[in-house]
């Protein structure tokens, strides 16, 4: 069979994009999605996603990490995912759409899309490290030189670490630029390796860096390997509501693949 395929990214995170309103895709054969996820036997990128058909919302995403299991919420994949729903004409502005983590709103203005996060109650503090959940779980730990951090070799020992083990977690390393910018490099779960960026990542590291007492800021700058995002939220006795992740997200290329 033959299927059309769009690749998108957004500050370098990068996902091949498929319209399965027909449900025609065999989204349960795992290590096909793996295979086409695979930057040297397939189209290459750190996740597939799949634009599906929603009873109560303009669409509903499923999203499925580059090992081929489906992940938890992916806050890039949300923001390309709109990009998507846009230029497949089934959105304009402003959305409503449904994923793993429950329903999200999404506005979209030429190549920028922000996109509403869950509510945020529960942070976990020990030391200068941090664990919250952003609709995926994220470890957040500051460093002094984060050039310098072997993202992917100490990211692995914490994933896999206490009190992770098992069900393991994304990794996080973030140095402090100035009163609102932080530069954060991210392990990520489902690929095993760094990623050039991590929605859901940055939404952690800003919303952490303010329970932190590390910015008074509500509206924070984080600096990726792949690009700048935005966070912006408010603060009511610790608890972070009108979470929103900004930043570009644009189509790269198209194609068609036998599968």
């Amino acid at each position: 069979m033959q299927i059309t395929f769009y690749k998108y990214q957004g500050t370098g995170n990068d996902f091949i994009m498929i319209d399965n309103r027909q449900n025609l895709f065999p989204k349960n054969e795992h290590k096909l999605i793996s295979r086409l996820c695979d930057r040297k036997f397939g189209i290459g990128a750190d996740g597939l996603i799949l634009l599906e058909a929603s009873d109560n919302y303009d669409f509903t995403m499923k999203y499925y990490n580059a090992d081929g299991n489906e992940g938890s919420m992916c806050g890039n994949g949300g923001r390309c995912i709109v990009a998507f729903a846009n230029f497949l004409k089934i959105i304009n502005t402003n959305t409503i759409f449904n994923a793993v983590d429950g329903v999200h709103k999404a506005n979209i203005v030429g190549d920028l899309v922000s996109l509403k996060m869950n509510d945020v109650s529960t942070i976990k503090e020990f030391s200068d490290e941090l664990f919250l959940d952003t609709g995926s779980p994220h470890h957040i730990t500051y460093v002094n030189n984060i050039s310098s951090v072997d993202v992917k070799s100490k990211g692995k020992e914490i994933r896999y670490g206490a009190p992770y083990l098992e069900k393991g977690t994304n990794v996080n390393f973030v140095e402090q630029k100035n009163e609102n910018t932080f530069s954060v490099r991210t392990y990520e779960r489902g690929v095993e390796n760094e990623t050039l960026s991590c929605g859901t990542g940055v939404t952690a590291v800003a919303i952490a860096s303010h329970r932190a007492k590390k910015t008074n800021q509500n509206t924070i700058i984080l600096e990726t390997l792949g690009g700048s995002l935005e966070v912006s939220f408010t603060c009511d006795n610790n608890y972070y509501k009108n979470v929103f992740l900004k930043g570009k997200a644009s189509l790269v290329y198209s194609g068609t693949i036998e599968i």
